[in-house]
């Protein structure tokens, strides 16, 4: 079996629901299990389910994006994180991220580079979206998948009236478990690939 897990923090619980998306999508992968965490498990380097991260072949960090930034928890989860990168106890390990704001941008983009950064210092390979752009013609639409165009990393929006029961829309949550399937399919064959790789060694 591939181990993906979803490592997240939510605020008003519309990243929540995206993550929950996200694992979905790559639960479907038949041989993949996903799992969730919230990034408060994670507040100290000493406590919390690291075992399962170190276990997992994939980890996906999620977080709204704040002031510009991913969330104070979320950051957090990534601070307690440096005894794994002393020991770069997750080289190699497939990583991506997601983020949702309640503007149409809301400078989600760094959030996404500062996610592949602390990816890339630990090591890990990092996968985007490989999903083209939606609503971005004349003919497009809100109801297309990768309706905000992202491809670092997914990209959701949540109307900040609106609670996520609503938002964000069918078409962010169908991007999502796209995400989590794309994931989950670049783990496995990344596994398998380094497998062989051990036995022809």
């Amino acid at each position: 079996m591939t181990a993906v897990a979803i490592v997240y923090h939510s605020g008003y619980g519309h990243t929540a629901a995206v993550a929950d998306h996200v694992a979905r999508g790559a639960a479907s992968v038949p041989g993949v299990t996903a799992r969730l965490y919230k990034a408060e498990e994670f507040a100290s380097p000493d406590a919390g389910p690291w075992a399962d991260l170190a276990a997992a072949d994939a980890i996906v960090f999620g977080a709204p994006t704040y002031m510009g930034s991913a969330s104070a928890p979320m950051k957090q989860f990534m601070d307690a994180s440096s005894k794994v990168w002393m020991a770069q106890g997750w080289k190699n390990k497939i990583a991506a991220g997601f983020t949702n704001s309640a503007s149409w941008s809301g400078d989600k983009l760094s959030t996404l580079s500062q996610f592949a950064v602390f990816a890339a210092q630990l090591g890990m390979v990092w996968v985007g979206t490989g999903m083209l752009p939606g609503n971005n013609t004349s003919t497009g639409s809100p109801q297309d998948i990768n309706r905000v165009g992202s491809f670092l990393g997914l990209m959701t929006q949540a109307n900040a009236d609106q609670g996520p029961d609503v938002a964000p829309p069918q078409s962010d949550r169908k991007t999502a478990e796209l995400f989590g399937q794309r994931v989950a399919e670049v783990a496995q064959r990344w596994k398998a690939g380094l497998a062989a790789l051990q036995q022809a060694a």
